[in-house]
């Protein structure tokens, strides 16, 4: 049987990281492990976050590096050399996993194939009804939620509400799956040794965007590896928090990464003398 690792992108907000670990325990089916990638936590949320392993049924493996900024990238590096599984899911901190998401990664999973995945971005509103409460089920949250999310969402509050909904039916599934769309950080999924062989992450961007998708997506094509999406599938929601900035120079790298059209980077897991 396939097994993942869970790769979940971390930093300091441990209400939404005992959420996500939640949802997860109550679908875990002997299937996946996970990694806490941590970029820089302090010595607090540390602890915490070590405290949690013996709460959940599955191994937790912990991750970090000292905060020098963002540096997401390199934390993942890490995160997918210490991943024990051939099969790597990643999510971020504040994006929690809805019923069926390993089960649907793992199912739709191919050779030389990455899984393309999306979230249902919550309303401010509703977004701080559910930090205010703890939560039995997070994993049924947008079940829980759906009429306050609709009613949010017919006022032009939260965004692709639509992608919190399952729909497996294969023909219906097809259609809706059918255009070409670039991959997301928080939701995606790819064979261990695909990312492996691109060098994993550029560690050279250091601000949100493009590093984390973009350029991860232009690589792993250029590689050879498909794009398959599982819209509808592998459903997550997105806890609202203020955007950070995005950076020129991320803009900048991967217009040069284009340019030069080399797969493999350098500035990945194993670092050029």
């Amino acid at each position: 049987m396939l097994k993942a690792s869970v790769i979940i992108a971390f930093y300091n907000n441990v209400k939404s990281l005992k959420m996500i670990l939640t949802a997860l325990n109550n679908q875990y089916d002997d299937n996946f492990d996970v990694v806490i990638a941590d970029d820089g936590s302090n010595d607090e949320n540390v602890n915490e976050v070590k405290s949690l392993s013996s709460n959940y049924l599955f191994d937790i493996h912990h991750v970090w590096h000292e905060d020098k900024g963002f540096r997401k990238n390199k934390i993942l590096n890490q995160a997918i050399m210490k991943a024990t599984n051939d099969y790597l899911i990643f999510i971020d901190g504040d994006c929690i996993p809805q019923d069926n998401f390993v089960s649907d990664h793992l199912s739709q999973s191919e050779p030389c194939t990455c899984l393309n995945g999306r979230r249902a971005d919550l309303s401010p509103t509703v977004s701080d009804q559910i930090r205010e409460k703890d939560h039995a089920e997070p994993n049924k949250l947008f079940k829980s939620y759906r009429s306050a999310i609709l009613s949010d969402y017919l006022r032009g509050k939260g965004k692709n509400i639509e992608k919190g909904f399952r729909i497996t039916q294969p023909t219906l599934s097809a259609f809706l799956n059918r255009k070409n769309k670039g991959l997301v950080g928080c939701n995606f999924s790819a064979n261990k040794a695909d990312l492996l062989s691109i060098n994993g992450f550029d560690e050279r961007y250091e601000a949100p965007g493009i590093g984390e998708d973009s350029d991860i997506d232009y690589r792993l094509r250029l590689a050879g590896v498909k794009v398959k999406n599982v819209f509808f599938m592998a459903n997550q929601i997105h806890l609202y928090h203020v955007e950070l900035p995005r950076s020129s120079v991320n803009e900048a790298l991967f217009d040069k990464v284009r340019q030069e059209k080399i797969a493999y980077t350098p500035y990945g897991i194993n670092k050029s003398e």
